[in-house]
Parts: structure tokens; sequence; C-alpha cells
């Protein structure tokens, strides 16, 4: 039985070398981090796609989890690395700026560490003469310039990252922890698109490989397939609580000093109606048949645990979120003050952009008597962009 292999792939840079974020350009009739993705895909078990939040408005992602990364280059990887199930064996991490990056050098890498290294880091020879700044030149025999994908045994990786250590590739940030790192050939091919002009010579390499789709008719720049859309709706409502000791949860955050609601998991009624519009779609049933209020495994369960779980549903049945919308019904609490939060949370879990929207009930009914809270939302799914 073969090692586990997942790949974290880093997107969540701003490209101000670039003038803005690279990983989202064009590139043929997809985008440069649809390549990167689909090459991860191919010889992963699972795939971690990490992105800025800003650059969840770019969904749908090929990919098994997004999430949001941090301030600095490590700290995305580990946001990517906690996505990571407990039982890979091998976890590579790949910048997104490098869509070229063949199958087979993933492969060489992987095979490195599977003979036992901690750290495997493709390379290939400087070409250049380097000058010092004060003067004089570096024996360039001596130096290498470093690419990714990088390879990592899974339980190595995470030593070294739990001391919140911080370098400019993993390689260096496993040294630091006291790890070895190994070096295999890179592709000479394999460059990082760093300027607009590259975006030209990756495509100029990917041509010559048979890679390249050059349709540029495909507005969403990851060939959508209209056939393949499906919509579903989802409604979700919970009476409020006069338990104490509840909180009260929408859109996974967390409302200190409100009422909370009742519910058999944390009642978050904003999450649920989104995970019944995503099994509405592919027709896999609601909430409940999946997680039952009489079993004890979901009494307190967090909701957006579960809408993962919808969302890695869907993705078996073949497909990946494009949107959702959702609408909330409530007097209290006020929700434009959280809204930005709610959605940033939702769209990290779904993969995709959430938006979430508030109304009043104007006294009308049990709603509008503040008994309650009640959600809708309807959600729009496509293909999973193939390899």
């Amino acid at each position: 039985m073969g090692s586990r292999v997942w790949t974290i792939v880093v997107a969540a840079g701003s490209g101000t070398r670039f003038g803005g974020p690279k990983q989202f350009e064009r590139l043929g009739s997809g985008r440069v981090v649809d390549r990167s993705l689909a090459v991860a895909n191919e010889v992963s078990d699972g795939v971690v796609l990490v992105v800025a939040e800003s650059g969840l408005r770019f969904a749908p992602f090929a990919a098994d989890a997004v999430v949001l990364g941090g301030a600095t280059r490590s700290e995305s990887v580990r946001a990517g690395l906690a996505a990571v199930p407990d039982d890979a064996d091998v976890v590579l991490v790949h910048d997104a700026a490098r869509p070229v990056a063949s199958a087979a050098l993933y492969r060489r890498v992987i095979r490195a560490v599977d003979d036992g290294a901690d750290g495997v880091v493709p390379v290939v020879a400087v070409s250049d003469t380097i000058r010092r700044r004060d003067g004089g030149t570096v024996d360039r025999d001596q130096l290498v310039a470093v690419q990714t994908p990088q390879g990592f045994n899974a339980a190595a990786l995470r030593r070294a990252h739990a001391g919140h250590l911080e370098g400019t590739d993993d390689a260096s940030v496993l040294e630091a922890a006291g790890g070895t790192v190994r070096h295999v050939d890179g592709e000479a091919t394999n460059l990082k698109i760093t300027e607009p002009s590259d975006l030209r010579v990756a495509l100029e390499h990917l041509s010559a490989q048979g890679l390249a789709d050059l349709d540029d008719h495909d507005p969403q720049g990851a060939s959508m397939n209209l056939a393949g859309l499906r919509v579903g709706n989802g409604f979700d409502i919970h009476r409020f609580s006069d338990d104490p000791e509840r909180t009260l949860v929408l859109g996974g955050v967390t409302f200190p000093g409100e009422r909370a609601l009742h519910g058999h998991s944390d009642a978050d009624v904003i999450a649920h109606a989104c995970a019944e519009a995503l099994l509405g779609t592919v027709g896999l049933g609601d909430l409940g048949s999946h997680f039952p209020d009489t079993d004890e495994r979901w009494k307190g369960a967090d909701s957006m645990t579960l809408l993962a779980e919808v969302v890695r549903l869907i993705r078996a049945e073949g497909k990946v979120a494009i949107n959702i919308d959702c609408s909330v019904i409530a007097e209290a609490p006020k929700l434009a003050p959280r809204r930005a939060e709610m959605e940033a949370a939702l769209s990290a879990v779904v993969g995709a952009p959430v938006t979430v929207k508030g109304r009043r009930a104007e006294g009308i009914g049990g709603l509008g008597r503040r008994e309650g809270i009640a959600a809708m939302a309807t959600a729009l799914v496509m293909d999973t962009p193939s390899a």
C-alpha cells in the first residue's frame, strides 16, 4: 500500500511585483491556479488550497479544502497543514504561481520522501554569474535555485511548524527545526510567475507539452459545462432557547450575550440552510437524514463541521460549489456588523463565495415576535473541473 500524499497549494500572495494576484490570471482557457491544482490532484490523495480572504471571490477551485492564509507564507502553510488529515504520510507544498511543474517532478519528490528523507526540494543549477553587492563574484558551483513542489515526511513537517518558525520556504523551516533536506533535479521550465511576461512563457511551455487549451472564449477561465450546473434550495428554522449555557452561533460566528437557539447541534441556522441547499443540488436528501437528532454523536456538534462534510459529499458526486446566497429572517441580533465575518467563515468551508443578507419579519408571526430565527439559501454547483 503506497503512501498517502496530500498537497498544499499556496495561493495567498498579493502579487505586489506582478501588480495583482497573479495566481488568478488567465493561462490559456484556465487560470494559473487551475493548472497548479490540476497537477496536484493528479498525483495526490487530497489537495488543500490556501487563499487570502480576497481570493475567495475567484472560486470555484478544484480542491478538497480551501482555507484562509495568514500574514506570512509560513502562517499560510500552517493553515493549510491544519486541514491535512492526520493519516497523511507525505505532504507536498507547492506555490500556485508555478503552473508548469510537471506530474513527473511531483512523483520524483514523493519518491525521495518515501526513501526516507525528512524533506525534499527540487533544484536547478544557477547559470548566471552572481556578484555580491559589495563587490566580487560568488562561486555559482556552490549555488542552486530552489523550486516547488517541496515534499516532506508529514510528521517532520508538522513538528517543524509547531515551533511557529518563519522562512521563505518550508525546507528552511524544516532545517531550522533540525530536519534534513535532500535535493532532487528540478525542471528548467518550472518558472515562477513574477512578471506579466512570464504568463506568455508559461503558456509556451505548456503548449509545447500539449497541455495548454488555447480557447479564449471561456469567460469563466475554467471551462464551465452549463449542462453540469445544478441549483438547490435550503431552509432551516430554530426557536430560541431558554438554556443560559448555550451560545448563539450564526454562520460559524459566535454572538456573545445574545439569546441562543435551541437544537441538537449548535443550531447554526445559517450553516444548516447552506448545507441543505448543497444537498439539494445533488439530490442527497436533507441534513437530518445525514446527521439525525436521535444520534448522540451530533449532540452539540459544530455546524461548520457538518457543512464541511456536506461539501465533501457533493464533491464525491462530482460537483463543486460556485456560490451560495443566504437570506436570514431575524428581529435580533443585528447581522450587518458581523456579516463580513460570517461570509468569510462560510466561504472558507464551502470553497466558494457565500453571501449573507439579513431581513426583519416586521412583527409578523413567530419570527416577528422574536421566537426564533429562520434562514433560506440557494446554492449553485457545477461539475468538478477536470485535471
